[in-house]
């Protein structure tokens, strides 16, 4: 079980401390900056948070067992079926906006290397993708699937998004991936090249459609 806190990237202005023990955990990832919130995950102590900014910040409580026992269906090794499916569900993801749903999908310890930026764990996932979809509004992204082999899968993929100043862009990305015995991704390198578009180019536009999906869901090279 995790622990979500808003902090200050410092953390200077957060406080954490015990309470009561508490078994619903049920809670907004994303409240509103100088709200009290208390967060209360099952076995673990509960945490009483000020919230101060819409940084993220993951304290790590998982037990061992929960570690162990935490699954991301489906498993390796993959075939096409599995491979498209895993794909599909990643896009699917990121596409919500959402940085703790997007951390999920990942090992407690993933390592990416994203560009130029080497990040390690889901806290440092959760404050890369909340400071990325800060930067990068209007966000819409594809995946396709470029090969697989046991538990390792190569996507090229596609996003738009709009910048602070106006303008329009598309990134062009290729990554691979590595998946541990239960499904999460322990490793990813993806690699990226940005080129300025007119609104008029756009071509994405929210989530993909139900009938825009499986083996025949490719993106274009340009």
């Amino acid at each position: 079980m995790q622990i979500i806190v808003i902090a200050d990237a410092d953390q200077s202005t957060s406080t954490l401390m015990p309470t009561a023990d508490y078994t619903d955990h049920a809670f907004s990832l994303y409240p509103r900056a100088g709200m009290t919130h208390t967060i209360t995950p099952d076995a673990c102590a509960v945490r009483l948070a000020v919230l101060t900014s819409p940084r993220a910040l993951i304290v790590e409580s998982m037990t061992e067992e929960e570690r162990m026992n935490e699954s991301r269906p489906p498993l390796p090794p993959y075939d096409l079926e599995t491979a498209l499916q895993k794909v599909q569900a990643a896009e699917d993801a990121w596409n919500t906006r959402d940085p703790h749903l997007v951390s999920l999908a990942y090992t407690i310890d993933s390592a990416w290397r994203n560009r130029d930026q080497f990040v390690s764990g889901r806290a440092a996932i959760v404050e890369f993708v909340t400071a990325k979809w800060e930067r990068e509004l209007d966000y819409a992204l594809r995946k396709s699937l470029w090969s697989f082999t046991g538990n390792r899968i190569a996507v090229r993929f596609q996003y738009e998004c709009l910048d602070a100043s106006g303008q329009w862009w598309r990134s062009y990305g290729n990554e691979l991936w590595e998946f541990d015995d239960n499904g999460l991704m322990r490793r990813r390198a993806a690699s990226i090249n940005d080129v300025r578009i007119d609104e008029s180019d756009r071509r994405l536009f929210g989530p993909r459609a139900a009938d825009d999906r499986g083996s025949s869901a490719d993106i274009p090279l340009r």
